[in-house]
């Protein structure tokens, strides 16, 4: 396909997000990053080009080319307009009634079941992640995903391999560095309810990530069921959220739980409910293109990785983002415009 690179819509650390337009006329988004540092996209590519399925973000194609005398790598894939999901709750009032819960959760496990069965877990399932199309949402960012090579248990036979993810809305087992697979998925799901239903994080009290990371690791605690969910909202969540990753239900079981099928007597989602933003301004679609794509290793010889500010180390140093948990020193500042609260942000 011949095309055209238009404006920059997103920048991260190791990647950029443009405008393709083709001789056609048509948009597309193209992720590119340097040829020679491109390693995540090309694996990316290689999964989403094995994908088909309308709960995905569609895969166009790939290319190489020169871009301000440097060899760049470009990842092509369908332009999805109106934002994230976390989009959409925040355009909401900052969270989301049940009937909207219930319409974009069973597409969620529609997409998962999909990509279970063809052997993929995508590793990072959260709002951010999901973009919202005309059509329907799409599981995005590919960045974290992995072939599974034991489809029984859902997890990989090489326990060596490399785990990664948003610390937030890791299963134990990621945060212990032990094995990510399916089931990782589905506790990651269970987060992503209470996100919408919150529109925060599934550990609201826990700012620092040593202190997360040692909540999910060593308690036997649970993310905080939202109080005003159904009781069949509850459960499903109760199944979702289980320590043990064996005792997960799968994404082939949630599509038929009962909650599931409230589904019809959801309430249409038309542009006025769905909140829909105005201009790519306001959708900061690619605000997160790199935010996924960290990931830290099990190392042969030390084995599980048992400090948190070891393990949130080895996450920013791949990602290119070079930040010492342990000060504030590397931190700014600002105002919020709409509230005059100080806040931090890195």
């Amino acid at each position: 396909m011949e095309w055209t690179r238009g404006h920059t819509i997103g920048h991260g650390s190791t990647a950029t997000v443009s405008i393709a337009i083709s001789r056609s006329g048509d948009s597309y988004a193209v992720k590119s990053a340097y040829l020679s540092k491109s390693e995540f996209l090309q694996r990316k590519q290689k999964i989403l080009s094995s994908l088909n399925s309308p709960f995905v973000v569609e895969y166009i194609g790939y290319d190489i080319t020169r871009h301000n005398n440097t060899i760049m790598f470009d990842l092509i894939m369908e332009y999805v307009r109106n934002g994230t999901l976390v989009d959409v709750i925040h355009k909401c009032g900052g969270r989301l009634d049940e009937s909207m819960i219930i319409h974009y959760t069973r597409q969620i496990v529609q997409g998962l079941e999909y990509l279970h069965s063809t052997g993929i877990a995508h590793c990072d399932i959260k709002g951010r992640n999901i973009l919202i199309g005309e059509d329907g949402l799409k599981i995005s960012d590919f960045g974290c995903a992995k072939r599974i090579t034991n489809l029984v248990e859902g997890t990989r036979d090489d326990r060596e391999a490399s785990i990664g993810g948003t610390p937030a809305f890791m299963a134990p087992e990621v945060a212990k560095g032990e094995e990510q697979g399916f089931p990782a998925d589905i506790w990651a799901l269970g987060c992503t309810i209470i996100e919408m239903a919150t529109g925060g994080s599934p550990w609201p009290n826990l700012s620092h990530p040593s202190s997360l990371l040692y909540r999910i690791v060593l308690s036997e605690e649970l993310p905080e069921f939202p109080a005003f969910l159904s009781d069949k909202a509850k459960d499903f969540l109760s199944k979702c959220l289980r320590r043990d990753p064996k005792q997960r239900w799968t994404a082939e079981q949630l599509v038929k739980h009962p909650f599931l099928e409230e589904l019809s007597n959801a309430k249409e989602l038309t542009d006025d409910t769905a909140c829909s933003p105005t201009s790519i301004l306001d959708q900061g679609i690619w605000s997160f293109i790199d935010e996924s794509e960290t990931s830290y290793y099990r190392s042969q010889t030390d084995g599980t990785l048992n400090s948190p500010n070891r393990r949130f180390k080895q996450l920013s140093m791949s990602s290119g983002l070079m930040v010492n948990w342990n000060t504030e020193d590397s931190w700014i500042t600002v105002r919020n415009g709409e509230d005059n609260n100080i806040r931090p942000v890195q």
